[in-house]
């Protein structure tokens, strides 16, 4: 497939197997990501929101890249580099995860998937694990290799993303539990399908063990998809935020800690195994934590477009912290923040002041995720 338009790219970031077919349904803009070109411009972003929460979009999320551990200790390694605790992870199993380093903290927080009894993926945000993971198997002593494989995921997501992949793969997909993953083909294209995303809605992951046939998986799920009104999309900032999403290297990077985020439950102190990061986590958790993420709504007029820096936030005149994700929620008619702040100005209800790029706005800390909070849409029990 060729396509004339030409947005100056260089060789040295790397196109997704999907680049000329998002391009041809209408992709205007990109972004970076692990090295990568990703689609950010489907049009307007408000539009996009709204065709995710009522139907279904898809998205080229190739970016997220996968490193694959396999061999013998591939089970131990795994579980080396993330505090989760991972020993009830069964084959074809899902897990949220977060890589920690040596002082505790986050390096990345991705999905990790069991593919077979001794291989692993670990499926990227943005940031170098394969060259971390590749470092740390140089000095652990197991038997495994780490490579990136010929591996790119496509996200469908929305409430009509169950028939678009039932209309695909048959109705027996819908029998697929949240977080778990079955291997698939498609005309002879070999599949994983995930029931995972990044924009709580109900969604999948489709990763193309084939980089040569991206083009022509991305035009058969639209052609099964028109009449469930699929759009072609980009992840939505509106919807990530509403529900509570960690943006890596906004939201968090690698002077935050897991507590400070609230990740508790991700962080097995008390299992026999070790981990990367453990006693410097055990550290943090005993001494207890100085800041806090948490979730603000904003007065004032609609915000234009979400925030490219981090807005200063103060408290009683000091600043106590940042905005790290805002944007206006045409759903809740509100602007909504995710942001880190000193622990005395996170409780409930406390009001703050925020330094937009152009203007003070007042503020309130109010209870996250700011929508379906208890995650019915994604775990399918709405």
């Amino acid at each position: 497939m060729s396509i004339d338009k030409d947005f100056g790219f260089g060789t040295q970031i790397r196109k997704s197997p999907y680049f000329d077919a998002t391009v041809k349904w209408g992709a205007a803009g990109f972004s970076v990501y692990n090295h990568m070109y990703i689609p950010r411009d489907f049009g307007d972003p408000e539009q996009n929101f709204w065709n995710l929460v009522n139907d279904a979009i898809l998205c080229d999320v190739a970016v997220e890249r996968q490193v694959q551990i396999t061999g013998s200790d591939a089970a131990r390694f795994a579980q080396l580099l993330t505090p989760r605790d991972l020993s009830q992870m069964a084959v074809g199993q899902c897990k949220y995860v977060l890589i920690t380093n040596a002082e505790g903290g986050i390096i990345n927080d991705p999905i990790m998937l069991r593919v077979e009894e001794n291989k692993f993926w670990i499926s990227l945000a943005d940031s170098d694990v394969l060259l971390w993971a590749q470092g740390v198997a140089t000095h652990a002593g197991m038997d495994v290799d780490i490579c990136e494989p010929d591996v790119s995921p496509l996200q469908l997501q929305g409430p009509r993303s169950m028939d678009v992949m039932k209309a695909l793969f048959g109705d027996d997909i819908e029998d697929m539990k949240y977080y778990w993953l079955r291997h698939l083909e498609l005309d002879g294209m070999k599949l994983v399908v995930s029931r995972t995303g990044w924009s709580s809605e109900l969604g999948y992951e489709i990763y193309l063990q084939d980089g040569t046939r991206g083009n022509e998986l991305w035009d058969k799920i639209m052609a099964a998809g028109e009449p469930f009104g699929l759009k072609p999309g980009h992840t939505s900032t509106i919807r990530r935020i509403e529900g509570g999403m960690l943006s890596y290297h906004a939201d968090m990077d690698i002077k935050t800690n897991p507590f400070e985020l609230g990740m508790d439950r991700l962080i097995g102190l008390d299992a026999p195994h070790d981990f990367i990061g453990k006693a410097a986590l055990r550290d943090i958790r005993d001494k207890g934590i100085r800041r806090k993420q948490i979730g603000i709504v904003m007065d004032g007029e609609r915000l234009a477009s979400p925030n490219t820096t981090f807005w200063p936030i103060k408290h009683n005149g000091n600043i106590v912290g940042k905005v790290t994700s805002a944007v206006y929620s045409p759903r809740l008619e509100q602007n909504i923040a995710l942001a880190m702040v000193d622990v005395t100005a996170a409780e409930l209800g406390c009001k703050l002041s925020v330094e937009t790029s152009t203007e003070t706005r007042h503020a309130t800390v109010v209870e996250k995720p700011f929508y379906d909070p208890k995650k019915k849409i994604t775990t399918g029990a709405a």
